[in-house]
């Protein structure tokens, strides 16, 4: 399964991406939002993790086109941001994202989410 993650530290990035590689998914990274939609419609991640606070196109943002987007509408997506107040949470949330995790987090919860978004949205 392939893992898109979008975040503009590259140390998180790292982070993220050595976990999830751990897990046995083949992962694809971006930077900032622009990157994100670009490589999530090219190449059709089984999912999204998707920082909020990103350069060029927040992570809200990215929710809202790639779920007008027919081709990226079911794409899951795991939020990891900073951003954890109530209405981020809930924004996120009416956004359709399937899991919303605040930083600092736990690398391990982390991959429990990820499988967890990943069954929810079938085979």
């Amino acid at each position: 399964m392939k893992i898109l993650i979008a975040e503009d530290s590259a140390t998180i990035r790292r982070l993220v991406a050595a976990r999830l590689t751990a897990d046995g998914y083949q992962v694809l990274e971006a930077a900032d939002g622009e990157e994100a939609l670009m490589l999530a419609r090219r190449e059709s991640p089984d999912l999204l993790v998707l920082d909020k606070v990103m350069p060029k196109f927040d992570g809200f943002e990215v929710v809202r086109a790639l779920r007008e987007d027919p081709q990226t509408k079911a794409m899951p997506i795991v939020m990891l941001t900073e951003r954890a107040s109530e209405d981020d949470v809930l924004g996120g949330l009416s956004l359709g994202v399937e899991e919303y995790m605040p930083k600092p987090f736990s690398p391990h919860e982390l991959s429990a989410r990820v499988r967890r978004a990943l069954a929810r949205s079938g085979p």
